[in-house]
């Protein structure tokens, strides 16, 4: 069952809604809200693993490297049922954490005295994650299905994959 989109949902709330149908984890979110916890402990996790990796590789790689990741994750998550389901979507929070300090760092790499311009412009288009999540909500709604909705968030992530291997660059 597909839940109506409000205001107040969100990015989290998406996640939740889609682990409670039957084909994942079939149980009531106040049941399962605190799975969200393991989104951003594996977010905590990555952050750590991926400031390693970020000193031996180049950002651009890793970030390429972790946005296709998330796609297959996803694609675990859409083609699979159960506990597999659940945790694959989950740990996209595992590769969700290096990309925005990343992204940022890349982008306003080699601008110098317009780099403030720059840091700027990459702050307005985190607008798009506001929007995102509305046109996720509005993709499920119309499909009936919140894994057909998950292309949305796999086009994102490989549109981030194709920036990191641009702007790939040596550690």
């Amino acid at each position: 069952m597909v839940r109506q989109w409000s205001p107040s949902s969100g990015h989290y709330r998406h996640i939740i809604n889609y682990l409670a149908q039957d084909r994942v984890l079939g149980q009531a979110e106040s049941v399962i809200g605190w799975t969200i916890g393991l989104y951003w402990g594996g977010a905590m996790v990555g952050r750590f693993i991926g400031s390693y990796f970020l000193r031996i590789f180049s950002p651009g790689k890793i970030l390429a490297f972790n946005a296709t990741g998330s796609i297959l994750l996803i694609l675990i998550s859409t083609m699979t049922t159960g506990k597999v389901a659940a945790y694959s979507l989950l740990a996209v929070g595992l590769m969700n954490s290096i990309m925005f300090p990343t992204i940022f760092s890349l982008a306003c790499e080699k601008l110098g005295s317009r780099a403030a311009d720059g840091s700027g412009i990459i702050n307005v288009a985190i607008f798009g994650g506001a929007v995102v999540p509305l046109l996720y909500g509005v993709l499920a709604d119309v499909s009936g299905s919140l894994a057909f909705a998950m292309i949305l968030p796999i086009a994102c992530y490989a549109i981030i994959a194709g920036f990191g291997i641009f702007a790939r660059r040596p550690a």
